[in-house]
């Protein structure tokens, strides 16, 4: 298992579920029981946090029969809503937290459940229409010509460049109690 990621430029890990990319990050996927499709459950700064998301998921998915990374902290693991893609991969990155340094010690957060500060730092997905991607993509922001001429634009003197101007138009608008 270690080997296929080998061969595609990753490094075997100890640990199941688990291999080290070039750039040095950890990442943690599992197979889903019963299809060829894999859920990915992140990218992670050490490999114990990318085994203890695998955990979750192992467990989750084969229950008691599962291989464990850490099976004497399996009790205080975080467990899935549903079988979803998505609540998997939010209750592995809250055990990956779980076991980042210095946090608390799985199942010192309620025995396992969702902890508020855990629960804010897990990663959140945006999905946006295909319309929406197609509009940003062909936005002008990335234009030089665009910040050219937004730069003129800013540098021309315009209808109110001078004091005299200015006081004149406060006049107009908001009368002689605003002017002086």
């Amino acid at each position: 298992m270690e080997d296929a990621g080998s061969s595609r430029g990753g490094t075997s890990s100890c640990y199941r579920g688990v291999r080290k990319r070039k750039w040095g990050k950890w990442v943690s996927e599992i197979r889903e029981p019963g299809k060829k499709t894999r859920i990915w459950l992140g990218s992670f700064d050490t490999p114990e946090m990318a085994a203890a998301a695998y955990d979750v998921a192992a467990l989750h998915f084969r229950g008691c029969n599962a291989c464990l990374n850490f099976p004497a902290q399996a009790t205080g693991l975080p467990r899935p809503e549903s079988s979803g893609a998505d609540d998997v991969r939010m209750a592995a990155h809250e055990a990956a937290l779980q076991r980042r340094v210095g946090a608390a010690p799985p199942g010192s957060t309620g025995g396992g459940g969702k902890s508020g500060a855990l629960n804010k730092a897990a990663p959140v997905t945006v999905s946006l229409p295909p319309a929406m991607i197609a509009a940003i993509n062909e936005w002008p922001l990335d234009s030089p010509t665009m910040w050219m001429q937004m730069a003129e634009a800013l540098a021309a003197p315009g209808p109110c460049s001078t004091a005299s101007n200015a006081n004149a138009r406060d006049k107009e608008l908001f009368g002689d109690a605003h002017a002086e």
